[in-house]
């Protein structure tokens, strides 16, 4: 198997955007309050801070586990991304090279905004 850095590089930057994409999106956090509760406390300096409360035991314990770990969900990316493309290439290649433009977005956005 031969792959060159340039995919590589793609196919990162797609499983970097697809990743945050689910894990801290607003877009989608309908899909993390399956599994996921989130607490608001205001702390002794008028700072709100969120807790995540993860279900005891089950699947929703392992989803919410999931659901709230960037290193794990960024696996789960990767194997459907690989597969995916591996099935249906045309398709994939689309959905990679598009997620990958808006993981460059992301990251310059997060760079401009540092600067301002």
């Amino acid at each position: 198997m031969s792959i060159e850095a340039f995919h590589f590089i793609l196919f990162a930057l797609a499983v970097f955007r697809i990743t945050h994409l689910i894990i801290y999106d607003k877009i989608t956090e309908f899909i993390r309050r399956v599994f996921i509760e989130f607490e608001e406390e205001v702390d002794e300096d008028g700072s709100l801070e969120t807790f995540l409360i993860i279900a005891d035991k089950g699947w929703k314990k392992w989803m919410g586990e999931l659901f709230s770990c960037h290193w794990c969900m960024g696996i789960w990316v990767s194997f459907f991304l690989w597969g995916g493309h591996s099935l249906l290439p045309n398709v994939f290649s689309i959905v990679i090279f598009v997620f990958a433009a808006a993981g460059i977005a992301s990251i310059l956005d997060s760079i401009v905004l540092k600067w301002l």
